[in-house]
């Protein structure tokens, strides 16, 4: 299927359905000589590993990264690093009901009018669960990243209605829904659970903020960063808006303003 690669001089391909034996991804344009572990991935991965509270996807999966290719003696060889993920809590039946039913707002019907037939096991290609291999391969591109003294950091500023007030890097790691806002974040799993009671789900917001960036990076018009930012960004599952700085709230300012 085209359309599952992503970059050209540092090019991901991810692979793998939601219900199938895994998931994972293809580096290509990694350079030689970077160290690269496993356990360097594992730390994102673990981040994002679903069935850790009760906020989170039940699915309860390990999500235990192999290298398997592109890695010799700790460092990398410059050949395409291939990483595999495997699924481990692949309940197919859950899904057996909607084998005959399209699911309004999800991929569904479009899946099965474009190809002719589509993976109704957790919805195939087209389930969240194809983001871990975009964190396996993002952990490797953040060791990159970090020797040229680039970082980046992302949390949650909305939740179900529930904004941020303050903002402290600290607390992030120390809540479910990672927010830097302590007692927005507690807010923020109440209104979840209250969905959740519902029988109902709730979105939110998540701010990306990245430090150290040389300027002169991407290239005029369309392949500007920020229109390669949006692109990666809007190619995620449920992803229904992107913004740079003021973003959309530049519409209701005056330029002097801006």
């Amino acid at each position: 299927m085209p359309g599952s690669s992503i970059g050209r001089i540092f090019t991901v391909s991810t692979f793998g359905e939601s219900h199938g034996p895994g998931v994972g991804a293809v580096v290509d344009g990694v350079p030689p000589g970077l160290p690269l572990a496993e356990a360097d991935i594992q730390k994102d991965l673990d981040r994002r590993r679903p069935g850790q509270s009760a906020v989170t996807s039940p699915r309860r999966e390990s999500d235990r990264v192999e290298i398997l290719s592109g890695v010799f003696e700790g460092v990398t060889t410059g050949t395409p690093v291939a990483l595999l993920i495997r699924n481990r809590d692949a309940d197919s039946s859950d899904y057996r009901r909607f084998k005959d039913k399209l699911r309004p707002g999800h991929a569904d019907y479009t899946y099965l009018a474009k190809y002719g037939i589509r993976d109704w096991r957790g919805s195939g290609r087209a389930s969240g669960r194809e983001t871990a291999a975009r964190v396996a391969a993002g952990a490797v591109a953040l060791k990159l990243l970090e020797k040229r003294g680039i970082t980046i950091t992302g949390y949650a500023v909305e939740i179900g209605g529930v904004a941020v007030e303050a903002r402290d890097p600290r607390a992030v790691e120390r809540n479910p829904v990672r927010c830097p806002d302590p007692e927005a974040a507690q807010r923020m799993v109440e209104r979840i659970e209250q969905a959740r009671a519902e029988r109902d789900s709730v979105g939110g917001m998540v701010e990306v903020v990245v430090r150290g960036l040389p300027p002169g990076l991407g290239e005029p018009v369309f392949d500007k960063l920020e229109a390669r930012l949006a692109h990666a960004v809007m190619s995620i599952g449920a992803v229904r808006g992107f913004e740079v700085g003021a973003g959309f709230a530049a519409a209701r300012m005056k330029g002097s303003e801006f």
